[in-house]
């Protein structure tokens, strides 16, 4: 807890963002807002290489 706000601190694929705002704006009435930052690069497995590089 932050004053009264809640804060959450975590770590996820970039892929799992994909419609994080419209799921937190639902989820708090429209108050929750989130921020995004890279934390490192990495080589993905070739199985999920194969369903990103056509």
């Amino acid at each position: 807890m932050h004053g009264n706000m809640r804060v959450i601190d975590a770590k996820v694929p970039l892929a799992e963002m994909f419609g994080y705002s419209s799921e937190i704006r639902s989820a708090t009435a429209g108050r929750g807002t989130f921020t995004m930052e890279p934390l490192s690069y990495e080589k993905i497995p070739e199985q999920i290489a194969k369903t990103i590089i056509l």
